[in-house]
């Protein structure tokens, strides 16, 4: 009997030694997942920021930047983007090409090549890209803006191909990113998926159209019914992340916006892009101030 209850203490202090062991080691891994969370919270939004909402005063006084901005360069002065650019920010120009808002001050000239409401977006129209007159209206306003000093655009709403998915559409989209394309300056396309899989299939890489491409909600959706922000469905992520990975294989920049105003999502959201590699903007609001 003794030797029995000395080898039953010794195994349970075995055991209780092994079970001290995994405790440490759970213990370290979730310290160390708290650091990493903790410097992954710290570095959202230092890199990649897209203020297209935001008034020149109002951003110039920003504390906060990130190192690669988007803005609406329409609404800032040469001087405005000089002094961004003296800070150390690359400065990408919203560029809306597949459609056109009505506070626009263009926008009666190209009312009549609308097809129809942009949905969700009420004060929006797509137009007819393959009009020969939107294509140098185009390219005489991002003239325009690489006059103010901008390092490249942030191309919107190429979606037009997929909202009128014809031929016309296509080559119209195409023509005008190559145009852009072969001018001085970055250019990253926002959304168009479909025209960039079917860009693909046709000419097999995507050298002579874009260098990078943003794709918004992600690890995040819009319920526009209820406006707020939720998770996006599993099938849905894994679309937007083989086609990011996609465009990885030709050789371009991803770049993300999510929405979201929960700091859990927003950690989720930012360990996925790190894992998968492209670069995120975690936004808290559609406005996008």
């Amino acid at each position: 009997m003794k030797s029995n209850t000395i080898k039953g203490r010794r195994d349970m202090g075995k055991n209780m030694f092994i079970c001290g062991v995994g405790l440490v080691i759970i213990l370290v891994a979730a310290i160390w997942g708290l650091i990493t969370t903790i410097k992954l919270t710290a570095n959202i939004n230092k890199e990649y920021g897209v203020y297209i909402g935001a008034d020149p005063e109002s951003l110039l006084n920003r504390e906060k930047l990130a190192q690669t901005i988007v803005i609406d360069a329409q609404y800032y002065t040469k001087q405005e983007i000089a002094d961004l650019k003296a800070a150390g920010h690359t400065v990408y120009t919203y560029l809306n090409i597949g459609s056109v808002e009505t506070f626009r001050d263009y926008y009666k000239e190209y009312e009549s090549i609308t097809l129809g409401a942009y949905e969700n977006w009420e004060d929006e129209r797509w137009v007819d890209v393959s009009q020969k007159a939107w294509q140098d209206f185009i390219a005489d306003k991002a003239e325009e803006l690489r006059e103010k000093g901008v390092d490249g655009f942030f191309v919107d709403n190429c979606d037009v191909y997929y909202y009128h998915h014809e031929k016309a559409i296509f080559e119209g989209v195409c023509a005008i990113l190559r145009d852009l394309h072969s001018g001085k300056g970055y250019v990253m396309i926002n959304g168009g998926d479909d025209f960039v899989m079917d860009y693909i299939s046709a000419y097999g890489d995507l050298d002579n159209v874009l260098d990078g491409v943003n794709q918004e909600s992600i690890y995040t959706s819009i319920d526009w019914e209820n406006d707020s922000f939720s998770v996006n469905n599993h099938h849905d992520r894994d679309y937007f992340l083989k086609y990011l990975n996609l465009v990885k294989n030709c050789g371009k920049d991803r770049y993300a916006i999510e929405y979201t105003t929960s700091g859990r999502i927003a950690r989720k959201a930012a360990m996925l892009a790190k894992s998968r590699e492209y670069t995120v903007y975690i936004a808290d609001s559609l406005e996008l101030k």
